[in-house]
């Protein structure tokens, strides 16, 4: 079946992660964004005037990366970074009108985008597929 489970799932599925990011990233330029600072910021339109240490965690960044994607938002004006109320040494961050409406813009594009990615793949292969993507990550998390 597999000639080898590192050269058919593990290096087919980095080709094609890197492939699909740059396809988007191309596709996104447009839009004045990259996949990495799309993440962030949706992430922070579906849970507003959070940590920074907390949106590193549900937006899957550390927190070196996700200062300078911060940095890059902030400077596009999508975001802004408020002194918590709570502690005076941390930051709240918000998304501001331009990014909720960046969000406006690129959510519709992309669903569009991914319809046409996922043209002729039936919705229980995708069920699968994604079953199988979140038991993966589960495995190398109890690792």
């Amino acid at each position: 079946m597999f000639e080898s489970y590192d050269q058919d799932i593990g290096m087919l599925t980095n080709k094609v992660s890197k492939k699909l990011t740059s396809y988007l990233n191309n596709k996104l330029e447009k839009f004045n964004i990259t996949t990495e600072q799309w993440t962030v910021l949706l992430k922070l339109s579906k849970k507003n005037k959070i940590s920074q240490k907390l949106l590193a965690e549900v937006s899957g960044k550390d927190q070196s990366t996700l200062a300078r994607i911060l940095d890059i938002l902030e400077r596009k004006a999508f975001i802004e970074r408020h002194p918590s109320k709570e502690d005076r040494r941390s930051f709240e961050i918000h998304i501001t009108d331009s990014g909720l409406n960046i969000i406006g813009e690129v959510s519709p594009f992309l669903e569009d985008l991914f319809n046409k990615l996922l043209k002729d793949i039936s919705l229980e292969k995708l069920e699968v597929y994604n079953a199988v993507l979140l038991k993966i990550d589960k495995n190398i998390n109890s690792l």
